[in-house]
């Protein structure tokens, strides 16, 4: 990727095109996020960017987080994310990226934990059918249904869909289009949702599939 940032989701809205046309839109916070550290691929093996995002006291982090900041002459900041670049090397330590790295029409990936819905049943986890409500299938109707054969194997199966937890999972969506950017707010609109809940933090970064 060329260009990345990171946002915390602010919520879904609505706006309209100038052709009338209603989008629905989600609104993210997008930086400023302060270079802590530049890797290259001559000291480090690869290219990458730490960024911060949401300034924070000293008190909030542990001293080797703010260390790192201390080295980088950057203010602590609550999120250290690491970001692969292609052009980390044209970046200096202490510069700040906003949301104006991306502009209306830009294809975008967006990276969030999803929301979180506790233990389910394998209905709502895996969207299966219930048993039929009639005799001889009950008293559970919203069970998984047949383990498989004893005989043969004699267990079951690894990956086979049951009852767990549901949600809190690393999830890209990709290809969503930025409709609208305002610098003086930091705020990008996105088409369409992301992963997440509100005040998720989330990674905006240029599609890796788009035309």
């Amino acid at each position: 990727m060329n260009k990345a940032i990171i946002g915390r989701k602010v919520g879904m809205t609505q706006i309209f095109a100038e052709d009338g046309k209603l989008i629905p839109v989600t609104v993210v916070e997008a930086g400023p996020c302060p270079v802590v550290q530049v890797k290259t691929v001559a000291n480090d093996g690869y290219a990458a960017l730490k960024l911060g995002f949401i300034e924070v006291s000293e008190k909030a982090l542990t001293k080797p987080e703010l260390g790192q900041f201390k080295k980088a002459g950057v203010k602590p900041h609550k999120v250290l994310k690491e970001i692969r670049v292609a052009n980390a090397e044209s970046f200096e330590v202490g510069a700040e990226l906003k949301a104006d790295v991306f502009a209306a029409g830009d294809k975008v990936d967006v990276s969030g934990v999803t929301k979180g819905h506790g233990f389910t049943g394998v209905i709502k986890r895996w969207n299966q059918h219930r048993l039929k409500m009639t005799h001889g299938t009950g008293p559970v109707h919203r069970e998984p249904g047949s383990m498989g054969p004893i005989s043969s194997p004699s267990r079951v199966f690894k990956n086979k869909h049951l009852a767990g937890q549901y949600g809190v999972e690393n999830v890209t969506i990709q290809n969503l289009e930025v409709v609208r950017v305002d610098l003086n707010r930091n705020a990008i609109l996105i088409k369409g949702a992301i992963p997440g809940p509100k005040g998720s933090i989330v990674t905006i970064s240029d599609s890796v599939k788009s035309k």
